[in-house]
């Protein structure tokens, strides 16, 4: 019973961050974004882990909107950081999700302290996508939705920037399953990528994507950093 409670408090805790990093987004107010995180309602270690699920998207206004993120949101990120480093055996997008997690701080850090803030781990490999299949490909960049940032480079990025065709079917697919949020992930990524099929109509694709599921603010904050990436110039 417990363990149920606590994995409801962590599910609600991810809901109500997701929902204000998407005001922020929406309104530009970067303290909304760290409210959550700041007012004390869960615990450190609920916070935290709410904070590791989110990834690097937790500070998504920040980066995005260039504007700084409040201390005790910027703290709180930094603890999730060091508390949730990935295991020698964890999977490829758990290992990828910290990498990015890490960069986000160092860019956070680097534009409030300067050229002294901490580097990040190496980039790791992402050859496990080279050879997957469209659905899995999608699934897996859908998880990876806080790496979707414009003018970003990296391993994964260079993957989907190869294989935009098949991001687009994975797309499609999801929409037919009614897969929200994978839905929301794959579209962020198409924003950025040349090459997709005009045929696709993803405009029109992620505003029917924001009409059925962006009541899920998981789902909405794909959406809403897929229409700021455009004109986003990062820190």
């Amino acid at each position: 019973m417990e363990q149920s409670s606590t994995s409801a408090l962590l599910q609600g805790t991810v809901l109500d961050l997701a929902s204000d990093v998407v005001s922020a987004l929406r309104s530009g107010d970067h303290v909304r974004a760290g409210s959550t995180l700041t007012a004390g309602g869960a615990g450190e270690g609920v916070a935290r882990a709410a904070v590791r699920v989110l990834g690097a998207d937790a500070l998504l206004p920040s980066v995005l909107l260039r504007v700084p993120p409040a201390p005790g949101q910027l703290a709180v990120f930094k603890d999730a950081v060091a508390a949730h480093q990935p295991r020698a055996d964890a999977a490829p997008a758990v290992v990828w999700s910290h990498w990015a997690m890490a960069r986000t701080l160092r860019r956070l850090e680097h534009s409030l302290t300067g050229p002294d803030a901490a580097e990040p781990a190496a980039e790791p490999g992402a050859d496990w996508l080279d050879g997957a299949g469209w659905q899995t490909l999608t699934h897996q960049l859908a998880v990876l939705a806080p790496l979707a940032l414009p003018g970003e480079e990296c391993a994964v990025t260079r993957a989907a920037r190869r294989r935009p065709v098949d991001v687009a079917r994975g797309f499609v697919r999801a929409v037919r399953r009614r897969d929200w949020q994978q839905a929301a992930g794959a579209g962020r990524w198409l924003t950025l990528l040349d090459g997709v099929p005009d045929t696709l109509g993803l405009e029109a694709g992620l505003d029917f994507v924001r009409l059925m599921g962006g009541s899920d603010p998981r789902v909405a904050l794909q959406l809403e950093a897929a229409r700021l990436m455009p004109a986003a110039v990062l820190l």
